[in-house]
């Protein structure tokens, strides 16, 4: 007969004191805990603010415009996630590509994504016909006759997305509102092509869609009221947060992306360790270093995006950027693409799980002698995104700093623990910012020099989250 065997729990770890004692303890750290300003950062942006800009705090004043039908032209990744969690919120959804086979594999998207929720026993099978049920793939435009929603998230080709607006408001009601998920793109550009320039905005998602949170809504330069809420009041439906931004050159959040990725890229060029890159940036709280995340991103986009860029600025095109142009350029010759090649800064196994910075990275840029103090390289990471924040606030791209700080944590993870980068800044105070920015301007050229918003501050001791410099900004 087999013995059976005897459970022994697992021992706990305790303190070696008596039960008041440790009640005492226990207190402390909870006051300590509660005390710290990233408590109080962190409860102000992801639960005050947050919350806010979802029950519509920045919303027009203006009737209900919940949508009913969204059509969304493009059926790629970005288009299936976006069909996917509108037709979860309970929204009919025409999906619109260039072809039946096209329009299908994006339904195929939602279906896989509604199998993987089964498996996970989030989905029911009756939940999942239901949802299937309100997606329609079709290559023809005149289903969008009923939609009083229309997303465009076709490539970022300006010609190809004018196309797809003229077609699309051939067929559409005059009220309907048309919205381009463009992340880098003018939206008054793109609103030329548009017959109703009113009801032509933004609404950029960020990948992938089913995941991240954040909407970043991007007012032209003729937005509507009813446009605005329409976009604010369709990203409710779906449970994300949105933030509603001006129109400029990389909107606000891949205003401070690309220059923490640019900042990276560049000390990799200048002699940098790319571990030391990498690590600076996550022991300040960053979720991925910018090498990392430029690897998720993708290398050709980069690319693409230098490309248009320095086509745009001519010769205002910074110094900065054409230094970290070579490293991108040289890695596209490579073909070392990213994650989906498998290939980057970092080295992949046959699935795509990251085995370590690549190897050819310090032979292709040798590492200086003299390394940079960690410190240097944290703040120089860091302020290459707050003061392009700052600035985008400045400029009146963005108007609210709640939408500043709750959009980068959300949108970039922007170390949480700060509560974003205004909250960060009132932290350290505007005074000791300036020092700062000063001290890396001269070590490291003019893109660290403060804004005068912060310079203003820091005379008269205002703060981000009150004092007349702030109110007056935001």
């Amino acid at each position: 007969m087999a013995r059976r065997k005897t459970f022994i729990p697992p021992r706990r770890r305790c303190f070696p004191v008596p039960f008041d004692t440790a009640l005492k303890i226990e207190a402390r750290w909870f006051t300590s805990i509660l005390m710290d300003p990233s408590s109080s950062a962190m409860i102000r942006s992801l639960f005050l603010n947050k919350e806010a800009l979802e029950k519509g705090a920045v919303r027009p004043d203006v009737p209900d415009q919940r949508v009913a039908k969204v059509g969304i032209l493009g059926a790629g990744m970005m288009g299936a996630g976006i069909a996917t969690v509108s037709a979860q919120a309970g929204i009919d959804v025409v999906l619109l590509d260039r072809d039946q086979a096209a329009a299908d594999q994006g339904r195929a998207h939602v279906e896989a994504y509604l199998d993987a929720g089964i498996k996970r026993k989030k989905v029911t099978p009756e939940k999942k016909a239901e949802v299937l049920g309100r997606v329609l793939a079709t290559p023809d435009y005149a289903a969008l006759a009923g939609c009083d929603l229309i997303v465009e998230a076709v490539f970022e080709d300006p010609a190809v997305k004018a196309d797809g607006t003229k077609r699309a408001e051939a067929v559409s009601a005059d009220t309907a509102v048309f919205a381009t998920n463009t992340s880098t793109l003018p939206i008054g550009d793109l609103a030329t092509a548009s017959v109703r320039a009113e009801n032509f905005i933004g609404i950029h998602f960020f990948s992938p869609v089913e995941k991240m949170m954040l909407v970043e809504i991007i007012k032209g330069r003729e937005t509507g009221d009813i446009a605005v809420a329409k976009a604010l009041d369709f990203v409710r439906q779906i449970r994300k947060t949105p933030i509603v931004v001006n129109d400029a050159r990389f909107f606000y959040a891949n205003r401070c992306i690309i220059p923490y990725i640019i900042e990276g890229v560049m000390m990799l060029a200048e002699g940098v360790e790319p571990a030391l890159v990498e690590n600076a940036a996550k022991m300040m709280g960053m979720p991925l270093g910018p090498l990392q995340l430029n690897d998720e991103t993708s290398i050709d986009l980069g690319v693409k995006i230098a490309m248009a860029t320095r086509s745009a600025l001519g010769d205002a095109y910074p110094e900065s950027a054409a230094k970290a142009d070579t490293v991108l350029f040289k890695l596209f010759e490579l073909g070392r693409l990213g994650r989906k090649a498998k290939a980057g800064y970092y080295a992949y196994d046959d699935k795509g799980k990251r085995q370590g910075i690549w190897p050819g990275l310090r032979e292709t840029w040798p590492p200086a002698a003299d390394q940079p103090d960690v410190q240097d390289g944290k703040h120089r990471l860091i302020l290459a995104q707050v003061l392009e924040a700052v600035r985008a606030l400045e400029e009146g791209v963005l108007t609210d700093v709640r939408e500043g700080d709750v959009g980068a944590i959300l949108g970039w993870g922007f170390m949480p623990w700060s509560g974003g980068p205004f909250s960060w800044l009132d932290r350290i105070g505007a005074a000791a910012a300036v020092d700062l920015c000063q001290a890396l301007s001269q070590r490291h050229g003019p893109r660290f020099a403060p804004p005068a918003l912060l310079i203003d501050m820091a005379k008269s001791g205002a703060t981000f989250y009150g004092g007349p410099p702030a109110e007056k900004a935001a």
